[in-house]
């Protein structure tokens, strides 16, 4: 990467609309506490089943100007979704970030509209995320499975939503982007941030294809947001070669304003740094407008955030 796109990229604030504060030894997260480990998108996840707070985030983000985070839930104990608002808003009065949340609700649950009507009462909260039912690989995938975006009780939950002014943070592989698509289209008033680029792990010819089929799709509902992070491979490290045309995609599929950039910190701690990454953000984007740049790496979480 030229040093020149390098000093741009540290001269923007950055927001990271997308990362995660955990303390596994105090707080129940079962996928980082319990044995064995689930399967997972980048393999072993040892590395990061412990303690990662505000501390740690600011050294692992170097000479990057991060001037506010976006909290995403992370799996919390399900039986207590407010515990995890309470817990990341005394957090967030400790140390200053993160500066909106994204929190936990079960969409299908029978208290869904009591939950999101609490969860709506916290001041950082701004969006919600449940991770609907999704197959295993795009063979697989079928519409209207219980739990999926196409359940009548799922979308009984959703519909609580614009009510309370909350956004859904949606993460699904790109292979259910059509239910996704059918989702906004029916609920237009609820604005949907679609996370990690739809998942796009098939780098095949084929696969590319597909994931950019199903995006442009997805990407003609005016109220989907995109953030463009959690886009590393299983089987290498995080390479510019393998992502930046990943990026330059998302971007020309979805539009500069409806993107945002996102480390997806500490997970994707798993495949590459900090700046490893947004240094491969900068170099997919350096040829672009000083003020897109600074939409993508800032501007744009701002706006669809409201920080």
């Amino acid at each position: 990467m030229s040093e020149i796109a390098d000093m741009q990229a540290r001269d923007f604030p950055i927001v990271d609309a997308h990362q995660h504060f955990w303390e596994p030894e105090r707080n129940y997260h079962p996928w980082l506490n319990d044995e064995p480990m689930i399967p997972f998108r980048y393999g072993d996840y040892t590395a990061i089943r412990s303690r990662f707070l505000p501390p740690d985030y600011m050294a692992a983000t170097g000479g990057w100007k991060v001037a506010k985070t976006v909290y995403v839930e992370t799996e919390w104990d399900h039986r207590d979704p407010l515990g995890e608002t309470r817990y990341i808003h005394k957090v967030a009065a400790e140390f200053g970030v993160p500066n909106a949340v994204v929190a936990q609700a079960w969409l299908d649950s029978e208290n869904a509209r009591d939950l999101i009507v609490a969860q709506a009462a916290f001041p950082l909260v701004r969006s919600v995320r449940h991770k609907p039912r999704a197959a295993a690989s795009a063979a697989l995938a079928q519409r209207g499975a219980r739990g999926s975006m196409d359940d009548p009780r799922w979308r009984d939950g959703f519909a609580h939503l614009a009510p309370n002014h909350l956004m859904f943070d949606l993460q699904t592989p790109w292979w259910h982007l059509d239910a996704a698509a059918d989702l906004a289209g029916d609920f237009p008033s609820t604005t949907i941030v679609l996370n990690h680029a739809g998942l796009p792990s098939d780098r095949s010819v084929p696969g590319l294809a597909a994931w950019r089929s199903a995006m442009e799709h997805l990407a003609r509902a005016p109220n989907v947001m995109l953030k463009i992070s959690g886009i590393g491979l299983a089987d290498r490290p995080w390479r510019a070669e393998d992502n930046i045309p990943v990026v330059r995609d998302a971007i020309s599929i979805f539009g500069a304003e409806r993107c945002m950039f996102a480390s997806n910190f500490p997970v994707d701690s798993l495949i590459g740094d900090f700046n490893t990454i947004f240094s491969g953000f900068a170099q997919a984007t350096a040829s672009m407008p000083w003020e897109v740049q600074r939409g993508l790496f800032h501007d744009n979480a701002c706006r669809v955030y409201q920080l």
